[in-house]
């Protein structure tokens, strides 16, 4: 059994460029991230999926420094990117991260990965009803990715990767792949409520502070706890909503040609 994670990552970005490239006491987020990936045990090897804009060289040093493996691939076909970056690994399942969650629990890609093999999915991700937005976590079966990147046609499957396996998932009433939402276990923190990601200005002002408070490498739950007992800390992001990059790539949304 060989299970591989790959993140995502990209220098540019709309709402805040270089985003990952961000430090916080002398390290960068994307680092922060990595590090706490290879934490995991239920994984074999990390990789990046990165584009081939002139920026990726600044990431393409993070993986260096930590001897992570990376692909350059397209900006805007984010499943061939992702495929692209594990094929050559031949896993069994591939984890799916972003590196927009520079505080990724590795216990929760543990869990994740336990369940999605031993009960044989072709899919489980983390249910964003009960996790806090920051600790998404997908686990593919690599035959699942492959028949998504053959035969997803929408611009939004194509730029957020797994569309396709969700919406067709038993998860949500479909027919072509078994999945799964996994609750989170240790009580109920909406994606909508507690915001442990970056991706607006506002994002990096709560993690500076949390990492400022408890450092990297506390689990997800300490993180949140200490939001809950700082409302003014926890306040800075409120007003940002889960998700809104897919749901932006809905509005615009098109058949793409085969």
């Amino acid at each position: 059994m060989k299970v591989i994670a790959i993140t995502q990552a990209r220098y540019g970005s709309t709402r805040l460029p270089a985003k990952i490239l961000k430090e916080v006491d002398g390290r960068t987020l994307l680092e922060i991230h990595l590090r706490r990936i290879l934490q995991a045990r239920t994984i074999d090897s990390l990789k990046i999926a990165t584009t081939d804009e002139e920026g990726s060289r600044f990431i393409v040093a993070v993986a260096d420094l930590l001897g992570v493996g990376y692909h350059k691939g397209s900006v805007e076909d984010v499943l061939s990117r992702f495929y692209d970056t594990a094929a050559p690994e031949k896993p069994d399942y591939v984890v799916r991260l972003t590196s927009d969650c520079p505080l990724i629990d590795p216990s929760v890609i543990d869990e994740v990965v336990t369940f999605a093999v031993e009960h044989a999915y072709d899919y489980v991700r983390t249910d964003p009803k009960s996790f806090p937005d920051g600790l998404d976590t997908e686990v593919i079966r690599f035959q699942a990715l492959e028949r998504a990147w053959r035969e997803a046609r929408l611009s939004s499957e194509r730029e957020h990767v797994t569309p396709y396996i969700w919406k067709n998932g038993s998860a949500e009433g479909g027919t072509l792949f078994r999945s799964f939402k996994l609750p989170n276990r240790q009580g109920e923190y909406d994606a909508n409520v507690y915001r442990i990601t970056i991706d607006e200005p506002e994002d990096f002002e709560v993690l500076k502070a949390l990492i400022g408070a408890l450092g990297t490498d506390r689990p997800w739950k300490d993180y949140i706890d200490y939001l809950g007992e700082h409302p003014e800390i926890k306040s800075m992001n409120s007003r940002f909503g889960y998700n809104e990059g897919y749901d932006k790539s809905l509005r615009n949304d098109k058949i793409l040609n085969s």
